[in-house]
C-alpha cells in the first residue's frame, strides 16, 4: 500500500526477527498490565539493562535513551515516520476489506509524510497555528473552560462537591477547541469525539477482530464526513483553518492538493485533542497530591507554564512513538538493517538521570523541565504543542483561582486506555470544599 493510498500500512503478518547482535527481551510488552499501570520504573530498568533491545512480543527494536531518541528524530532520511499510525498488530482481513472501499483514500500529510512533501505541506499547516489564530482562540478557550467548570461545580454540588474531571472538562474542552479551530459545526462534536476514541484503539492498541471491523466501518464514515465537510467549506468559507487551507489550495493547487486538504482535516481532528485530554488530567495527577506545589500555583500563577512543562516530562501524555529505518544504520551501538521498526520510549528518556537531576521527583521549579522529548523533535515536532500547552495553562489558571481546595477523590486506582503511545486516565474523580 503506497503512502498516497492510505494513512497507514498493514502490520506484517509475521514478526520480524531481532537484528544480529541486538539484545532480545522475550517478555516485555508495552500493552502489559503492569506497564500500562506504571511504565516508569519498568522503562528505567529496561534502559539500564539494554539501551537498545528487541522486544519479541511486538517485533520492535526499543530505543530508551534520550540521545538515541534525539538522533532518530533529527535524521528523518534514515529513520522514516511512515509507520507512526500503522496498526500495531496485523489486521483482520474483514477490517482490511472495509478500508479497501474505493472512496477511502486519505493521504499521509503530517506525522507520517516523508520529505520533501512533509516540508511543503507543513508550510500551510504551520500557518494555521500562527500566533494570531492562537490569540483568536484564547478567548474562546477561557469562555468554554469557565462554562465547563461552572457546570462541573454546579453538578458536583449535588454530589458532595465531587465530580469526574475527564467527562466534565478534560475531554470536552480540547475537542471543542480543535473542532472550532477546524470549523466543524458544534452539533457534530459528540459524534466526532467517538470516532476519534476508536482511532486510538485501531492504530495503537490491540482491538479484537470484531472491534477492528466496527472501528474500520466508523473510520470510513469519519473520512466521508470530513470529505463532505470540506466540500461544503469549499463553497461556504469562514474564519477557520479549513477555509485557510482551501484558500491556499485555490492559490496554488500544485503546492497543496485538494485531497491533502481533506486529509489534514481528517488527521488533525484526532491528533489535536486526545493527547491534550491526557495532559489536562496528568497535570492534576501530578499536582494535587503534592499540596505544597499546588499551593505554590495558587499563590503564584506565573509558575503554571513551567508546571505544565514538568508534567510533560514527568508524566507525559505521549510515552512512545515509532519509526522505521530506510537504510542499514547503527544506533546505540547496534547495527540495524533497513526496514527495522523502532519503538521510541519517552518514558525512559524523559526520566534519564544524566539528563535531569533527580528525575523521578516532580518539581514545578525545575529549570530544564522543557527539555523533555514529549512533543518530538526536528521536522516532525508537534504542530499543536503551543496550543496544547496553552489549554493546560488556562485550565490550571482557572482551577487554582476558582477551586483552590481541589483534591483527588479517594477512589480505586486509575485505569488507562490500553495503547502503546497515549497515556492519561480513563476517569479522574476530584472533590473540593
Amino acid at each position: 500500500m503506497t503512502e498516497t493510498e492510505n494513512t497507514y500500512h498493514q502490520a506484517p503478518d509475521e514478526i520480524l526477527g531481532a537484528p544480529r547482535g541486538c539484545p532480545v527481551h522475550q517478555d516485555w510488552n508495552p500493552l502489559g498490565d503492569d506497564y500500562l499501570a506504571d511504565p516508569y520504573p519498568i522503562a528505567a530498568q529496561l534502559r539500564d539493562d539494554h539501551p537498545v533491545f528487541y522486544a519479541e512480543e511486538v517485533g520492535y527494536v526499543v530505543v530508551t535513551r534520550m540521545e538515541d531518541v534525539e538522533e532518530v528524530f533529527t535524521n528523518p532520511d534514515i529513520y522514516a515516520s511512515s509507520n507512526v499510525q500503522d496498526p500495531l498488530y496485523p489486521l483482520d482481513e474483514r477490517a482490511t476489506d472495509v478500508l479497501a472501499a474505493p472512496d477511502f483514500n486519505p493521504t499521509a500529510v503530517m506525522s507520517n509524510r516523508a520529505e520533501p512533501d512533509h516540508a511543503r505541506i507543513r508550510v500551510y499547516t504551520r500557518k494555521g497555528f500562527s500566533k494570531r489564530r492562537l490569540r483568536t482562540l484564547e478567548d474562546y478557550m477561557r469562555e468554554r473552560a469557565n462554562a465547563l467548570l461552572d457546570a462541573m461545580l454546579d453538578t458536583g454540588a449535588s454530589n458532595g462537591n465531587r465530580a469526574e474531571y475527564v467527562k466534565a472538562l478534560a475531554f470536552p474542552l480540547p475537542a471543542e477547541i480543535v473542532f472550532r479551530f477546524i470549523g466543524f459545526p458544534q452539533n457534530d462534536d459528540e459524534m466526532i469525539k467517538q470516532w476519534c476514541v476508536e482511532r486510538k484503539a485501531f492504530s495503537w492498541g490491540r482491538p479484537t477482530p470484531e472491534e477492528q471491523i466496527r472501528i474500520a466501518e466508523h473510520m470510513l464514515t469519519y473520512w466521508r464526513y470530513c470529505r463532505e465537510f470540506t466540500a461544503d467549506r469549499r463553497d461556504n468559507r469562514s474564519d477557520d483553518f479549513a477555509s485557510e487551507l482551501l484558500d491556499a489550495h485555490d492559490a496554488d493547487n500544485n503546492e497543496l492538493s485538494y485531497i491533502e486538504v481533506e486529509s489534514i482535516i481528517y488527521g488533525l481532528s484526532f491528533a489535536g485533542h486526545d493527547p491534550v485530554t491526557n495532559l489536562l488530567c496528568n497535570t492534576l495527577l501530578c499536582l494535587l497530591p503534592r499540596r505544597d506545589q499546588w499551593q505554590a500555583l495558587v499563590d503564584d500563577p506565573s509558575l503554571i507554564p513551567n508546571a505544565v512543562e514538568e508534567t510533560l516530562r514527568f508524566e507525559s501524555s505521549q510515552i512512545a512513538w515509532r519509526r522505521v529505518t530506510t537504510q542499514d544504520t547503527t544506533l546505540g551501538g547496534i547495527d540495524l538493517p533497513a526496514g527495522t521498526r523502532l519503538f521510541l520510549n519517552f518514558a525512559s528518556a524523559n526520566r534519564q538521570p544524566d539528563r535531569f537531576d533527580d528525575p523521578n521527583t516532580f518539581n514545578i521549579h525545575r529549570p530544564d523541565a522543557s527539555r523533555h522529548i514529549s512533543f518530538g523533535k526536528g521536522i516532525h515536532y508537534c504542530l499543536g504543542a503551543n496550543l496544547a500547552k496553552m489549554e493546560a495553562v488556562i485550565a490550571l489558571e482557572l482551577l487554582t483561582q476558582r477551586v483552590p481546595s481541589l483534591r483527588l477523590a479517594d477512589v480505586d486506582e486509575n485505569t488507562y486506555f490500553p495503547n502503546i503511545t497515549f497515556r492519561g486516565p480513563d476517569a479522574l474523580w476530584v472533590e473540593w470544599d
